[in-house]
């Protein structure tokens, strides 16, 4: 069900829509070449109509490039010229285009404090109408049960006094939203439920003041009560499908420390350092902004770039960016690029433009969905007039109306998606994996390609020893004494080999990017890499593995052992690529690690195709690339690296050791180390888009019989209403179904489909 509705809640904004020229201008982002960007909040858009209404409003103005909708942010963006015909533009206009369009606008920060109080109110609505109308239910028991007048006139009564603030508190997310499309010229889903609902109760009361027989009091609550559950669930996935970009603001540090030219240290805002400033990053630090290192030493956590969970060394003049950890030692870089264009504002951006995408997704559904309002209005117009000419009873006419717009409320088409979706989603969890937006699963149905990122998805991220040369039951333990005093993953990995124990060693030391060594009666020992341990090189060369990463333990810079560590491998993995191959699915490898690592694995687990050395940026333009050969890809991914193109792909998974970035920009997140969650996840989503499907088509059948006998006036309010209840409670049951389905059944069928057409799973 979609809908315009008036949302409470206003987030993200510093001004209203009074906001002066001048305000507009300083809120607003230089592009060059004349043209400025501004950001605003729009909090009142809910559908595919209030997208289109707005971009054609900010397009009719003469300065305006360009305008583009975000529905999941709320937000709008709008490109515009400084200056036209020679003169000045005043931006103000842009926002009083959006207030004459209908809607609240504001200037969008991104620093100010999301809510959660309009799912709070939708929640405390769905309570207060759920309440009522099991209340009102009961009274009305009584009524049918043949209650005398006085008594039923006594229990009509009270039915209206809790039908009425169950309709003002409930009802004001419709109300709101349909004299708001009305007195701006408009229609939509809502004007034709306030309708129904407004009027059921209009006749109910002049039936109770009258002393009549019936009342329509429970049809109008238990109308409400559905809707705002449907609703309610499409207000909480659009939270979720948010969650991702807010945390991944959240890494920005605010600020850092500038070295002035006298050598002073002051803190700077982000958005104030500019190119060519000198910045001080402590050890447990984020760099701030792009830059290269000019003064330091150090190891970073560069996952958030390429995903390869192994530190990396800098020195100087090498290249560094933001997002980055800082994990050893203290630097100091020269930013040669602002906050607006460093590697984490464009992450940001990327699923920002990734998530616009997304909602426009829904805009062909949307826009079908709104040719049912004016529709349903002139069915029951005509159905009044009608009854009213034909037979001249106006207040049955009225009635038959009613009717007409209670049966013909889209409580089971709204119904028919969010509960397979929240059924799926119980489904999935019991098998260990979990939904996090319901659109999800039908755009998990449709894939075609099954993109996978290396470290952490494919692997587990944990090195593990594999070779050893030259290793006696000694050199073991001065090894694994000496990678004790580290946290290096390779370091730990060979300590896990050793069992925990090794020789006991005092005032080891650890040389950023290097390695280990330690000073003892015997020699120098040092473990590291070759070139760090060894002055001279072994008696012996090992033929080279770039898919292996080498330790070496040394005296006196003889090599006495060698190690060799690899990536582990996901249990289930080859399980999971197997299934998907044959089932039609192509699969690939989207990574940032080294080419040969990425080879070596995609060889190992024979994968269609593999790409690697990838950056965020990349791996969203080749989804992109994909996308627009017509495959549809879902990406499987862990990292902050991967966040983009995790949302950027048709549909997204992640495991749940990711980066908290990851696993919110995923639409699914497996909770075990089993890669076959992947195959799984895509049955579930096939059975669910196919009872999706029966959904509609039991929705539309529902329709096909009933309004013709609303239309005959063989159904008054309260037969509409129990029908409408009835429809809805037949498409629930069906998505049921779901809970009973056989997935190896499935699997079979699947198969054998793909099999003979070339289909997916």
């Amino acid at each position: 069900m979609t809908c315009c509705t008036m949302d409470a809640e206003s987030v993200m904004t510093t001004s209203n829509s009074c906001a002066s020229a001048e305000e507009i201008v300083l809120a607003s982002h230089p592009l060059g070449e004349g043209l400025r960007q501004l950001d605003l909040s729009v909090p009142d858009m809910h559908c595919g109509a209030c997208i289109s209404t707005i971009e054609r409003s900010l397009c009719r103005l003469p300065y305006v490039t360009r305008a583009r909708v975000n529905l999941t942010a709320r937000r709008v963006s709008c490109t515009y010229v400084e200056h036209l015909d020679n003169a000045v533009v005043d931006p103000s206009g842009i926002l009083s285009a959006i207030t004459e369009a209908g809607y609240r606008a504001h200037i969008f920060t991104p620093a100010a404090p999301q809510t959660n109080s309009l799912r709070n109110q939708l929640l405390l609505a769905v309570g207060v109408c759920g309440f009522a109308a099991a209340n009102i239910m009961l009274l009305s028991v009584s009524v049918w049960s043949g209650a005398d007048a006085a008594t039923r006139d006594l229990f009509h009564w009270i039915s209206a006094m809790i039908t009425a603030p169950a309709l003002i508190y409930g009802g004001r997310f419709f109300f709101r939203s349909a004299w708001n499309a009305l007195k701006n010229g408009r229609t939509n889903m809502d004007v034709p439920i306030s309708l129904a609902v407004t009027l059921s109760y209009a006749v109910s009361l002049w039936e109770t003041i009258h002393h009549g027989e019936h009342a329509w009091f429970d049809a109008s609550v238990s109308l409400l009560f559905f809707l705002l559950i449907g609703r309610t669930l499409d207000h909480i996935m659009r939270q979720k499908a948010r969650a991702a970009v807010n945390s991944l603001a959240r890494l920005a540090p605010r600020g850092a420390l500038v070295i002035a030219a006298d050598g002073s240290k002051r803190y700077t805002a982000i958005e104030d350092i500019s190119i060519g400033d000198h910045v001080f990053i402590a050890a447990g630090e984020r760099i701030p902004v792009d830059g290269a290192v000019t003064a330091g030493t150090s190891e970073l956590d560069l996952s958030i770039v390429t995903g390869e969970s192994i530190p990396v060394a800098v020195a100087n003049s090498a290249e560094v960016r933001s997002g980055a950890m800082n994990l050893m030692a203290s630097l100091t870089i020269r930013a040669t690029k602002t906050a607006q264009n460093s590697l984490l504002a464009e992450t940001i951006n990327l699923m920002e433009a990734a998530e616009g995408g997304r909602a426009r997704y829904r805009r062909v559904a949307d826009r079908a969905a709104g040719l049912y309002a004016p529709a349903v209005h002139l069915l029951a117009l005509l159905s009044f007039l009608a009854w009213g000419s034909l037979g001249g009873d106006w207040k049955h006419a009225m009635l038959v109306a009613v009717a007409v717009l209670i049966i013909t409320c889209p409580c089971a088409l709204g119904l028919a998606v969010p509960v397979v979706q929240v059924v799926a989603a119980g489904n999935l969890f019991r098998r260990g994996i979990m939904i996090k937006d319901g659109s999800a699963l039908e755009r998990l149905a449709e894939i075609d390609a099954v993109a996978f990122d290396k470290t952490g998805t494919l692997t587990m991220g944990q090195p593990r020893l594999v070779e050893m040369v030259d290793v006696g039951s000694e050199e073991r333990a001065i090894a694994a004494g000496i990678a004790a005093h580290s946290r290096h993953p390779l370091s730990q990995a060979l300590l896990r080999s050793a069992g925990g124990k090794g020789q006991r060693f005092d005032s080891v030391v650890e040389i950023p990017g290097a390695g280990l060594e330690v000073e003892t009666a015997r020699g120098l020992y040092r473990l590291g890499h070759m070139e760090f341990a060894c002055s001279i090189p072994p008696r012996e060369e090992k033929e080279a593995d770039d898919s292996l990463s080498e330790v070496v333990l040394s005296r006196n810079g003889i090599a006495l052992a060698r190690f060799y560590f690899e990536d582990t491998l996901r249990p289930g993995v080859a399980v999971a690529i197997r299934q998907l191959g044959l089932a039609g699915l192509q699969t690939m490898i989207l990574s940032g690690d080294r080419q040969a690592v990425v080879e070596s694995t995609a060889r190992l687990l024979h994968v269609d195709r593999w790409i690697a050395e990838l950056d965020p940026k990349q791996k969203v333009e080749e989804c992109t690339r994909l996308a627009e050969a017509g495959n549809k890809v879902m990406m499987v991914g862990d990292g902050i690296n991967d966040a983009p193109a995790l949302t950027a792909a048709h549909v997204s998974m992640a495991p749940a050791t990711a980066s908290d970035i990851g696993r919110q920009a995923a639409d699914l997140v497996f909770l075990n180390d089993r890669l076959d969650a992947v195959p799984e996840a895509i049955c579930v989503a096939r059975r669910a888009a196919a009872l999706i499907r029966q959904n509609f088509a039991l929705a539309i059948g529902y329709n096909v019989l009933a309004v013709p006998i609303a239309i005959a006036g063989y159904a008054t309010p309260l037969i509409a209403a129990v029908a409408m209840s009835s429809s809805s409670l037949i498409v629930v049951t069906n998505a049921l179904r779901l809970n009973h389905w056989n997935r190896r059944e499935q699997l079979r069928h699947d198969g054998k489909h793909a099999a003979s057409a070339g289909g997916s799973i």
